[in-house]
């Protein structure tokens, strides 16, 4: 019986290797810009073409490789950052494993040109699928240029899932906007199908912080520093009134290397807890500087996740480092003694005792034939009971409208009527959050908040799939700025957002101008709104069309359907229903909540023996 175990070929194990390190352009794209910063970059251009799947070359500045180095670096597990077992406990560089350019040259073609300060001549360096096809001195500049051509060109199942190149744009973004954030004094230049499209120019860090987010968040920045034994922490936070309800900038770094972390992030939110709602999220970009030996980054392939040694007393530290800052900056209210408008407070006199408080009343005033003014007796105007019940039947029969605005709290033509009456014309409203109706079989709880959220969907939906959304030019165009990424998940639903009736038009550098929205909406934040919607596409990433047609749909539902606490009249609340049960999924929300219940006859006779 012949032996079947035996070892992959090389060209294999790397395939699988690249499997685990690159999954997509962004990530080439991470690996050779860490690569140029550990050779001491102070300038990287990146240069893409179709979103990296023509070509991703990286070119900087650093201190360049020898011929030999060259070659071997492409070698699997070469490093120039370890030499013992010791030195992966005492790490402060970024890429250490040898992996990234053996993985890279397995899925693409490559071309490396490279010369030292100290060489008169470089070297260029070609190679595909794991193979050397030329090595040859060239005249060249010191630093490093890298091209990676045709990422997975003999990987076609790979090459096969990747996403649209807007999603692939977003995550290059995403990770380019990561290590800006952590390397300030380093000048990043990002050139598109030969137009630059990002340049960030050597800054320190809140500057840095203002190139990528745009320049409103520089007034609700707030400053963190602690240095302790254990750990160095220091950024900057968000104002308690700028938190967002949807995705917020959140960035945890630690030793220059960015991190995901939710216990510490529970910490933060522990910290803003008496000061924003539980559905709101602040900006913060925190950076932590610890001992390389009490940390792993050696637990995941990407290395975003890290092992902490002293991991809950960090998370005390952060949570008292920002509540701290908070309070310094006034972001806890206090209170201010020193006020113009303070009563006076008269100082004790034991000598004297204190008068009896007096009430004046008036006897002689009867509220039902007159009233008396400082000046004395005053008639009492009568009141016209008929003039003022007079227009009531005549509003009663005009669109509903939301008790404390003049806003139809159902927009005109928003939904299509039914062709029936489907249950009883009496509805109660209990607790300003459900609305009660008497059916046959018992009596229907309806959710009024999940209830409009169907209704929304289903409507807006509709005007996506049909194209048929009207636009309503807005006065005054409100401006909207971005960073890259957001951008870039902006261009991956332009053209469904303007089918819903957006009017959106391109300033330049990342910012907008929301020049019309749907006819549908009333008094909306338009700027929430749409960023909103870029949120929530970047959180649910680059699925089909028909799943981003829903996810826009329900973003807009959630935004504008009645909140719960909502008072509704007799009118509001049948028409509701109505449209309700003419939808085409009445008992439950787009994302699976119940709309409807129905108490039994039964079970309300049972409770009441």
């Amino acid at each position: 019986m012949t032996d079947i175990i035996h070892l992959l070929p090389d060209s294999i194990a790397n395939q699988i290797a690249a499997g685990e390190v690159i999954q997509r352009p962004a990530s080439v794209v991470k690996e050779l810009v860490e690569n140029s910063l550990d050779a001491g970059a102070r300038q990287i251009r990146i240069v893409l073409k179709d979103a990296g799947r023509t070509l991703i070359q990286v070119i900087d500045d650093g201190k360049g490789m020898s011929p030999a180095d060259a070659q071997m670096a492409f070698e699997r597990h070469a490093t120039s950052k370890i030499k013992s077992v010791d030195d992966l406990f005492a790490l402060h560089t970024r890429g250490f494993r040898g992996e990234a350019l053996a993985s890279i040259a397995a899925i693409a073609q490559v071309e490396l040109k490279t010369r030292r300060p100290e060489d008169e001549m470089g070297t260029w360096l070609k190679i595909a699928a794991t193979k050397v096809e030329s090595q040859e001195p060239i005249a060249c500049g010191v630093g490093t240029t890298i091209s990676v051509k045709n990422i997975f060109f003999n990987v076609p199942a790979r090459r096969k899932f990747l996403k649209s190149n807007e999603t692939e744009r977003r995550n290059i973004f995403t990770e380019i906007e990561r290590i800006a954030l952590v390397n300030p004094d380093i000048e990043f230049i990002v050139i598109e199908n030969d137009l630059q499209t990002l340049h960030l120019p050597p800054a320190n860090l809140r500057q840095r912080i203002v190139q990528m987010q745009g320049k409103n968040i520089n007034q609700q920045l707030i400053e963190i520093n602690e240095d302790t034994t254990l750990a160095k922490i220091h950024g900057y936070i968000s104002t308690p009134q700028y938190a967002r309800k949807g995705r917020a900038n959140q960035f945890f770094f630690v030793n220059n290397r960015y991190i995901r972390h939710p216990f510490f992030h529970k910490a933060v939110m522990t910290a803003y807890e008496p000061l924003i709602s539980a559905s709101e999220s602040p900006n913060y970009f925190i950076y932590f500087e610890v001992e390389p030996d009490t940390i792993d980054v050696n637990i995941h392939p990407t290395k975003t996740e890290v092992k902490f040694e002293n991991e809950r007393a960090l998370w005390q530290i952060l949570m008292v480092t920002v509540k701290e800052s908070l309070g310094k900056h006034n972001a806890i209210p206090s209170i201010d003694f020193d006020t113009a408008d303070a009563p006076e407070i008269p100082i004790f006199d034991p000598s004297k005792s204190p008068a009896m408080p007096k009430v004046n009343i008036n006897p002689n005033y009867n509220p039902f034939q007159s009233s008396y003014g400082s000046g004395g007796r005053v008639a009492k105007p009568l009141l016209d009971w008929e003039e003022l019940y007079r227009g009531f039947e005549k509003e009663g029969r005009e669109s509903p409208v939301s008790p404390d605005s003049e806003t139809p709290l159902f927009p005109e033509n928003s939904l299509q009527e039914p062709d029936s009456q489907l249950v009883s014309p009496k509805h109660y409203q209990y607790k300003q959050k459900y609305i009660l109706t008497s059916v046959k079989s018992g009596l229907m709880i309806i959710d009024q908040h999940r209830s409009h959220l169907r209704i929304l969907f289903e409507r807006f939906l509709s005007l996506i799939r049909g194209r048929k959304g009207v636009s309503q030019r807005m006065l005054f165009p409100e401006r909207i700025e971005l960073t890259p990424s957001e951008a870039s998940s902006l261009s991956e639903i332009k053209e469904e957002m303007e089918a819903l009736g957006f009017e959106l038009s391109d300033l330049g550098n990342n910012s907008f101008a929301i020049q019309g929205i749907p006819s549908e909406l009333h008094h909306v934040d338009a700027v929430a709104l749409v960023r909103s919607m870029i949120e929530e596409n970047m959180d649910g990433g680059g699925n089909a069309m028909e799943q981003l047609q829903e996810r826009l749909a329900l973003t807009m539902a959630n935004f504008t359907a009645i909140p719960a606490g909502k008072p509704l009249s007799e009118e509001e609340m049948s028409q509701m229903v109505n449209q309700l049960f003419a939808c085409q999924s009445p008992n439950s929300t787009p994302d699976g909540k119940a709309i409807i219940t129905v108490i039994s006859e039964e079970e309300i006779e049972s409770k009441l023996k």
